[in-house]
């Protein structure tokens, strides 16, 4: 098994894992056309020249990123193949001096077992919601928002006091969310 960054050759299987978490409601479809404007987000789990998992890390903000579209194929859960795509997506946000990943998601014990701590997704910049606008849950989301802070780098002071507006603040402490 290898994780590398997705190729465009890589779209169809992407779309196609997509479509089988979001016919289950786990995660928003997305069209081809979605999928080749942000192809660079995306990593693939490979194995025997199949796409058998995907992640993706989209940046929200100077010092915010998120876990994306993170999806195994069934047959090939419970190999650890997820922490691996996770994993490979928060080195791709230390390279880029991002200081924190969060994810919205089901699978709470997942990304805590990877270190992410739960908090209420109030604490999250509104562009996070930009693509809720397109679920169908968008009223009565039941996703859980979960972050990890994975670089301790602090903003440069010049970039910090000539651009304040490139810092986005999670409020600390993290409110911790009573939703099990």
């Amino acid at each position: 098994m290898n994780i590398r960054p997705a190729t465009v050759r890589d779209v169809p299987a992407i779309a196609d894992l997509i479509a089988a978490f979001a016919q289950r409601g786990k995660m928003l479809f997305r069209s081809h056309a979605e999928l080749y404007e942000t192809l660079r987000d995306f990593f693939v789990a490979e194995d025997t020249g199949n796409v058998i998992g995907i992640c993706a890390l989209e940046i929200i903000w100077a010092d915010l990123a998120e876990v994306r579209s993170l999806a195994v194929n069934p047959a090939n859960q419970k190999r650890g193949i997820g922490r691996q795509l996770v994993q490979t997506v928060i080195a791709e946000a230390q390279r880029l001096e991002i200081q924190r990943v969060f994810a919205l998601t089901y699978e709470q014990n997942f990304f805590e077992r990877l270190g992410f701590s739960t908090v209420n997704k109030n604490a999250l910049p509104q562009k996070v919601w930009s693509g809720c606008v397109k679920c169908p849950k968008r009223h009565s989301c039941d996703e859980i928002a979960v972050v990890k802070t994975v670089s301790s780098m602090a903003f440069s002071p010049l970039l910090e006091d000539s651009h304040p507006e490139h810092r986005y603040e999670v409020p600390t402490p993290l409110i911790r969310s009573t939703m099990k």
